[in-house]
């Protein structure tokens, strides 16, 4: 038996790591998308059940077991170690939230990272303001044998699909029709412990399949760490192999966010 999904994001079209975004989350304009309406319940953790964000039919969202600092991650596109300040309860108190979206079309992962911006101002009376930090992070390249790689062949207007399920020796990543801009956003908000760069110079949409052995440094250390005779090779042994790509340890600028206040969710 293995455990449920611990990262699950179906629609990962995401922001650039270093957009900007206004200097304070103020109440947001009208003409900013947000839910129709959304329950915000205090959860008791449980990594077994798993985490994830997720779109369920056209226009149900779904996020499980979030903390408020993971939510902020999420919401602005951001490794959480690039989140400091506000109350101790951000990084510990944990959240489920089911919200309703607008229209009859599903929303773009955009769209909804925007209503979820919107709910965290509103709900959580979250402000904040940015700093540019310097940390440490990866930069995804291009190895030297080249991409492994395959053309998507999904329709371009398929949103992609990322989802990871974790086994207790490994992690199943199959991508859809996926840009490298949006690995990257899956990889430094949900995987690994710092922010990462995309510098492959890849402009396509990628079929993959993604396979390794977990281990403390991943997924907020909420996974099981693989054993060191594993059948899967390790995360970064991994990628090179079966994608074709590596990850080099580097610093740079970080547009970071810091809190300043945040309250628990108010009622519904």
């Amino acid at each position: 038996m293995h455990s449920k999904v611990i990262a699950a994001v179906s629609f990962v079209g995401t922001l650039p790591l270093f957009a900007q975004a206004p200097s304070s989350s103020v109440t947001p304009p009208a003409t900013n998308p947000a839910f129709e309406v959304a329950t915000i319940k205090p959860v008791a953790s449980d990594a077994q059940k798993g985490r994830y964000i997720v779109m369920q039919g056209l226009n149900r969202f779904v996020e499980k077991d979030y903390t408020l600092k993971l939510l902020i991650a999420a919401a602005y596109d951001l490794t959480p170690r690039a989140i400091s300040g506000g109350p101790a309860w951000i990084d510990s108190d944990h959240f489920d939230i089911t919200a309703l979206t607008p229209g009859s079309t599903r929303p773009t992962r955009d769209q909804q990272m925007a209503m979820l911006r919107n709910l965290l101002a509103d709900r959580f009376k979250l402000t904040f303001h940015r700093e540019p930090k310097e940390l440490s992070l990866y930069a995804l390249e291009v190895d030297k044998a080249g991409p492994k790689l395959k053309p998507s062949t999904a329709p371009p207007d398929t949103p992609a699909a990322l989802v990871s399920t974790v086994y207790p020796q490994r992690i199943l990543l199959p991508a859809r029709n996926t840009t490298m801009r949006e690995f990257v956003s899956l990889l430094q908000r949900a995987v690994l412990d710092r922010a990462v760069i995309d510098r492959t110079g890849l402009t396509g949409r990628y079929d993959f399949d993604l396979e390794w052995a977990p281990d403390e440094t991943q997924f907020g250390g909420d996974v099981p760490v693989a054993s060191a005779d594993a059948p899967s090779p390790p995360f970064f042994h991994a990628i090179q192999q079966q994608l074709g790509l590596t990850l080099t340890a580097t610093r740079g600028p970080i547009e970071a966010i810091v809190v300043d206040k945040a309250e628990h969710p108010t009622a519904d």
